[in-house]
């Protein structure tokens, strides 16, 4: 027992710590612009931080996408199986649709992988991490705004450095290593900044309503980790790859679906319950999952 928990602590020490750091900052009123880091992860941070990993560890290119697309299985099945139960409850399907389908593994998802499994597991949870952040600005925007956006997939960069390291692995080609030097040093500010942001978000929601918050993050985190096991077990995964994909799946609802809600007039209250709730409710049970996937 003493061991598991000596193993766990490095793992999730300085995911709550850098959370902490924004909870608190924001908490004490200093500055803190959410938007420009937010934009800054978004299109500078993470597409580099995707290239520098996946080239620097030579990750195959039909691994890449065979993870993205196991990625986009589960999610969708989440997605299947949530939108029933929100139209069996009677709730609103297409808005609240993204919190209960659209894990958070970005700003989660990937520190957790990362220092659980290392570089390996950073590597693994990447392809994940870009097909949620293209299935956010698709499928969460439409939600959100009841209109289609897929044109956006076009303003995403993470998509484009996943099709360059592509191109790369798919050639035998090495990145060159002022490229990958460039990549890596601004690719290391995402997962300390992603943190921060998590926490600085969390400082400024409220639960309106514990039941309705509290029954959302249930379904998120339970539909998740079913559709991770569920798609392992499929297509009969090998370890770290499966730990990786159920991991990922298993997170809280992420934070875009409520910055999302309150751009386009959704139900705000509910979104925001749903992610601070599924977040803590996440953050106290992560210690048993990873004591099973790892």
């Amino acid at each position: 027992m003493m061991e598991l928990i000596a193993a766990l602590i490095p793992v999730l020490a300085p995911v709550i710590a850098s959370a902490a750091v924004g909870y608190v900052w924001a908490r004490s009123r200093h500055p803190f612009d959410l938007g420009f880091v937010t934009r800054l992860v978004t299109y500078v941070g993470s597409p580099c931080l995707v290239f520098s990993t996946l080239t620097k560890f030579h990750v195959p290119a039909g691994e890449i996408i065979g993870q993205a697309g196991l990625a986009m299985l589960s999610v969708f099945a989440c997605g299947l199986v949530g939108g029933l139960a929100l139209y069996l409850t009677g709730r609103a399907v297409r808005p609240l649709l993204p919190t209960v389908m659209l894990p958070n593994a970005g700003n989660l998802g990937l520190p957790i992988a990362y220092f659980a499994f290392g570089d390996e597991g950073l590597a693994l949870a990447l392809p994940f991490s870009a097909a949620m952040t293209l299935l956010q600005f698709t499928v969460g925007v439409s939600c959100a705004s009841g209109h289609s956006r897929w044109t956006e997939i076009l303003k995403t960069p993470t998509i484009y450095a996943i099709l360059l390291a592509i191109a790369f692995a798919a050639g035998g080609i090495d990145a060159p290593r002022w490229l990958g030097n460039a990549t890596e040093l601004l690719g290391g500010v995402t997962l300390p900044l992603m943190l921060i942001a998590l926490g600085v978000s969390l400082a400024s929601l409220r639960i309106a309503n514990l039941g309705r918050a509290l029954w959302l993050a249930a379904l998120r985190l339970g539909l998740g980790l079913a559709a991770g096991y569920g798609v392992v077990w499929l297509f009969a995964i090998p370890h770290p790859t499966a730990a990786i994909l159920i991991l990922q799946s298993a997170m809280p609802p992420a934070v875009f679906n409520y910055l999302f809600a309150a751009r386009y007039g959704g139900p705000v209250e509910e979104v925001a319950g749903a992610v601070v709730v599924g977040t803590i409710i996440s953050l106290l049970t992560l210690p048993v999952l990873l004591a099973v996937l790892m």
